[in-house]
């Protein structure tokens, strides 16, 4: 059984950091890309981050570069989003994503919510 399970999320005043973490079972995870997507209220989900299989190459959406950082641990199967100077803006439920390197097959985490406010 796949299992992306996030954690790290909470409450943060603007300005501060978080730390998300990204567990993957079930799957060869080197195998896979991994992402961030994030979700605000009346939303559509928008990818935040991806990395390679290697973890070696990665890109970002616009309104994180500079602020965000996401790393992997292939021995560890983990995924990592450290955010940081964090803005009220960044207030989303955020999901993990694995990608299989062919094809379209993918996994979803159950989503961690980040709540940016004084």
């Amino acid at each position: 059984q796949v299992q992306l399970v996030e954690s790290g999320g909470g409450l943060v005043q603007p300005g501060g950091s978080l730390r998300l973490s990204c567990a993957a079972s079930g799957i060869t995870f080197s195998s896979y890309a991994v992402s961030w997507y994030r979700q605000a209220p009346g939303k559509e989900r928008e990818l935040v981050a991806r990395a390679n299989r290697a973890g070696d190459a990665s890109n970002y959406a616009d309104s994180v570069k500079g602020r965000f950082t996401i790393s992997r641990d292939n021995a560890k199967a983990t995924v990592y989003l450290q955010m940081n100077s964090l803005k009220p803006e960044d207030t989303a439920v955020y999901y993990c994503n694995a990608q299989f390197f062919v094809g379209r097959l993918q996994y979803w985490g159950q989503g961690t919510q980040v709540t940016v406010s004084s």
